[in-house]
């Protein structure tokens, strides 16, 4: 499966809702070509390392696919008008999270990225389309986006092609862990909990939520 980089996109610190509760959700599309390290796109920056960024959260990717469900339910809202809207880092057509499995490994230009886990919705998220139920909406509907780790340091930009190199887990979905540790499907399913619970691939922190869960 090959697909092409629509924009690869990056943001800085900013206040968002108050001067002392800064973020750098709001992304934009970078030009040229641009380094991809361990710690993801060169110039991007997090506000809270705590929750944000990391080798494990190295490129945030939300499927462009997702932008008409969007429309349909909150409107023709600026931030739809072009990427970025979710904080995203990576824009392309063609995955969405029932397609993408952890530990997929991808070429994006000249860097090798993996998938690492998906992403928790937080308040920010509505908080940004001054819509509070999008977080919620976002677990509801599964839209959840994922993470990738880098693996190979390289670089990459719009245009570029975007390509599975291999697919080690199959079974296990971006939209199945969402479920199973986000959205409560652990109630139903608890020896999947624990089987990611003790999945190296898997991003610690989602590792210790599975390892919560199954408790």
């Amino acid at each position: 499966m090959t697909l092409t980089l629509t924009a690869l996109l990056a943001g800085k610190i900013a206040p968002f809702r108050a001067e002392d509760e800064p973020s750098a959700i709001a992304k934009a599309p970078i030009g040229g070509r641009v380094r991809i390290g361990v710690l993801g796109v060169e110039g991007d920056e997090q506000a809270d390392p705590r929750y944000h960024g990391g080798p494990d959260k190295a490129l945030h990717h939300y499927p462009a696919d997702h932008y008409p469900f969007w429309r349909s339910e909150i409107g023709d809202h600026p931030l739809l008008d072009g990427p970025g809207a979710f904080g995203e880092n990576l824009a392309i057509s063609g995955l969405v999270e029932a397609d993408v499995c952890l530990g997929d490994r991808y070429r994006l230009g000249s860097a090798t990225i993996e998938v690492s886990h998906g992403r928790q919705p937080c308040w920010k998220q509505g908080h940004r389309f001054g819509r509070p139920e999008v977080t919620a909406r976002i677990v509801a509907t599964r839209r959840s986006g994922w993470y990738y780790r880098v693996i190979e340091p390289g670089a990459a930009e719009a245009g570029d092609a975007f390509e599975l190199l291999e697919r080690p887990l199959p079974e296990w979905t971006v939209e199945r862990m969402f479920g199973l540790l986000i959205a409560g499907g652990h109630k139903r399913d608890p020896g999947a909990v624990r089987t990611l619970a003790a999945m190296p691939v898997l991003a610690e922190a989602w590792r210790e939520r599975a390892r919560e869960l199954a408790d």
